[in-house]
């Protein structure tokens, strides 16, 4: 337990950053399921505009310091690979 106040301040700041946090990556699985489901329906146009939904929510992700930026880039190389793999 934290005696002192900025210990719990400190507390009380890492509980707002992690709900934050996970608010984040909460935001981008669900983009990526859209892009998914997009893909298993068979719409690459749709999947094409999810896709750039995608590339749009990691990159501001990324850009706060939720994800690495190394994460982000490695799940956009994964996610076009899967589109240009049923487009082709």
């Amino acid at each position: 337990m934290a005696h002192s106040l900025s210990a719990k301040k400190r507390i009380r700041q890492n509980q707002k950053h992690q709900a934050r946090n996970h608010w984040r990556k909460a935001r981008v699985k669900s983009t990526i399921k859209r892009f998914e489901q997009a893909l298993k329906e068979g719409d690459t146009a749709g999947a094409g505009e999810q896709l750039k939904a995608v590339y749009k929510t990691l990159d501001k992700v990324c850009a706060k310091g939720t994800i690495h930026k190394n994460t982000a880039s490695r799940k956009k190389a994964r996610l076009a690979r899967r589109l240009g793999k049923t487009s082709a």
